[in-house]
């Protein structure tokens, strides 16, 4: 019975643990994202209007970009549609 009762004590305690290194690995994980974006939104911010408006973005878009680096601004921009 004692050790029926060892496995169990153990597979809580493993299963405990992993919960543990889990949460740790998802606030290092978001840790890491934050220090990317903000990277990201220093390294927006260095270029002068001119130069963002070559790479097709506004000064008022960096937070935007920084925060989204998966979406295209350029798509988010509606054209007006073409009448033919």
């Amino acid at each position: 019975m004692s050790t029926a009762y060892s496995a169990a004590g153990w597979d809580r305690r493993l299963a405990s643990a992993r919960r543990v290194v889990n949460f740790l690995e998802t606030c290092w994980d978001a840790f890491q994202e934050r220090r990317k974006r903000e990277r990201l939104r220093a390294d927006l911010f260095d270029p002068n209007d001119r130069e963002l408006m070559d790479i097709g973005i506004s000064r008022g878009e960096i937070d935007f970009v920084a925060s989204n680096r998966g979406i295209d601004p350029r798509g988010v921009r509606s054209n007006p549609p073409i009448n033919v």
